[in-house]
């Protein structure tokens, strides 16, 4: 556990809010959550973050960011004591609104801060969660009750929740907030040195968590049969996850491990996002794919599977392409045709670029996160 802070009934306190996520780890909802825990601390909030299972790479900069955080340590699945403990951190730091994210922050969550007494819950759905049983369905419409708003980066995560028997009323669609890319510290030819590749490198990113439905597998294909007319191109796929070791077997039998790199978790993608040639995105489903964001954000052309949240970021043909899931030969003669065209990939990333700064950015993320909070607690606003 973290440093438990409580009010001064000395002095006026601010709207305190405390979002409760799974983890501290280097992924999409835990890189939305940094973004606006910062924005919200400098729009007048008092913002406190609890992980409920452990920390991760992302703490030190939450703390770096003068938020307040802590490390509630859940270890099991079914895990009273995490709860215990939970509710305890709750009731001493007496928020005025409890903002939790996904499932299994959700479930804790939600039952935590009712216990604790807290009267405004906000509950976040950032993906389109397939894997999902009828018990937990079940739990999240139970707790749908004592829920008062929902936030969805997209549309189509809404209505699939309402499917499942989430009350549609209660939705708010806030669109995942990106800042603007952050200039490389190293030339391209540095960074192709850097990584071993040749001199005249085409370079396409995969980042993300190596989970089985981001499809690398089918990302390693595409590239395979793309480098029979680019025997120069470098697959770098950047991430971590469950399917690291399959995928890196699966490399040296689809293709090789000279041109399909796997480069794990790295801190630095800020450095190698802006000198990609293309970037892919190969997921089934989902909400909106931060590292897309990113890539899209840094002029970088996208190549993206035709699904719901991809939609609402690239427009086909014009900040880039989607092709079918699992669209391997679609993927390759797409990516083909950016490579062989320098125009036409620089205008996909200008306008890409453009996309990003007018329509995502992160300060109308927060703005609109500190509109639904105003709204659901305005005696104290």
């Amino acid at each position: 556990m973290g440093r438990l802070w409580f009010r001064n009934p000395c002095r006026p306190a601010l709207p305190r809010i405390l979002h409760i996520i799974p983890t501290f780890d280097r992924a999409g909802a835990e890189k939305q959550l940094l973004v606006l825990a910062r924005g919200l601390a400098r729009g007048g909030f008092d913002v406190h973050v609890a992980a409920l299972a452990r920390g991760g790479p992302l703490l030190g900069e939450f703390r770096q960011a003068g938020i307040l955080t802590t490390v509630i340590g859940k270890r099991l699945q079914a895990d009273p004591v995490a709860l215990a403990r939970l509710t305890r951190h709750i009731a001493r730091l007496q928020p005025d609104l409890v903002h939790t994210w996904n499932f299994t922050a959700n479930s804790y969550g939600r039952v935590a801060a009712r216990t604790a007494g807290v009267k405004h819950l906000v509950a976040g759905e950032h993906g389109i969660d397939r894997w999902k049983s009828s018990w937990q369905w079940f739990v999240d419409r139970r707790l749908g009750r004592v829920t008062d708003r929902y936030v969805v980066n997209s549309p189509a995560i809404r209505d699939y929740c309402a499917r499942h028997g989430l009350p549609p009323e209660k939705f708010t669609v806030i669109s995942n907030g990106v800042e603007p890319a952050r200039a490389s510290d190293v030339s391209r030819a540095e960074l192709l040195r850097e990584l071993g590749c040749p001199s005249d490198a085409r370079l396409i990113g995969v980042v993300g968590q190596l989970w089985p439905q981001k499809r690398v597998k089918d990302l390693i294909w595409a590239a395979d049969l793309l480098r029979v007319l680019h025997d120069n191109l470098r697959l770098l796929v950047i991430g971590d996850g469950p399917q690291r070791s399959a995928l890196h077997r699966f490399a040296c039998l689809a293709s090789d491990l000279d041109h399909v790199r796997i480069l794990g978790h790295r801190d630095d993608v800020w450095r190698i996002m802006p000198h990609l040639d293309v970037f892919w995105n190969g997921s089934g489903d989902g909400g909106q794919p931060n590292a897309m964001m990113e890539a899209m954000a840094a002029g970088v052309p996208v190549v993206a599977s035709d699904v719901p949240g991809n939609r609402e970021l690239v427009v086909h043909g014009e900040t880039g392409y989607l092709v079918p899931i699992a669209g391997r030969a679609a993927r390759a003669r797409a990516t083909d045709q950016i490579l062989n065209d320098p125009t036409l990939a620089a205008r996909l990333g200008a306008v890409a670029k453009q996309r990003m700064a007018e329509h995502f950015s992160v300060e109308e993320n927060v703005r609109r996160h500190g509109e639904l909070y105003r709204q659901l607690m305005p005696i104290l606003l």
